[in-house]
């Protein structure tokens, strides 16, 4: 196993401190209209929202690999039940955080794992804003939304 050398803090030219000194990633799965969301912890990092399974990259992983490793010590998910999409990335010039966006088949399930997480569960398209959110996915949520729309929508 390679060695974990992303855990750390990142002054951003944005003037915040963003997670993860190699940028972070997360992964936004989707199933028949709901997303799977994360209750986080009160202790962590904008504690007591809701947001997606994810975490700090290292420097060996892409985006994918760091977004489903996170998933899978955060949940337990087993990464065969997943299809990724698209790479959705916010790039704060020097620091970014990539959101993967996969379909799951209908045998994926999660639990949370650890003492990062309160609950996991599916939630409908349009009930996600009616919970609290992790600053940074509300902020995100509308042009994920719209990514989703464009991904599952026929053309």
């Amino acid at each position: 196993m390679a060695a974990r050398d992303g855990d750390g803090w990142i002054e951003c030219t944005c003037g915040s401190k963003h997670w993860g000194k190699n940028g972070a990633a997360g992964l936004l799965i989707i199933r028949d209209g709901a997303i799977f969301l994360q209750h986080r912890a009160p202790w962590v990092h904008n504690g007591d929202t809701w947001g997606i399974p994810g975490g700090a990259r290292d420097s060996h992983e892409t985006v994918i690999e760091g977004a489903i490793r996170e998933a899978v010590e955060e949940t337990g998910l087993n990464p065969d039940d997943l299809e990724p999409l698209h790479t959705f990335t916010d790039d704060h010039n020097g620091w970014s955080y990539s959101t993967v966006i996969a379909r799951a088949n209908s045998q994926l399930e999660g639990h949370e794992l650890n003492d990062e997480s309160r609950e996991v569960r599916w939630v409908k398209f349009d009930d996600v804003t009616r919970l609290p959110l992790h600053p940074s996915f509300a902020k995100s949520w509308p042009l994920l939304r719209q990514c989703i729309d464009d991904l599952i929508t026929p053309s």
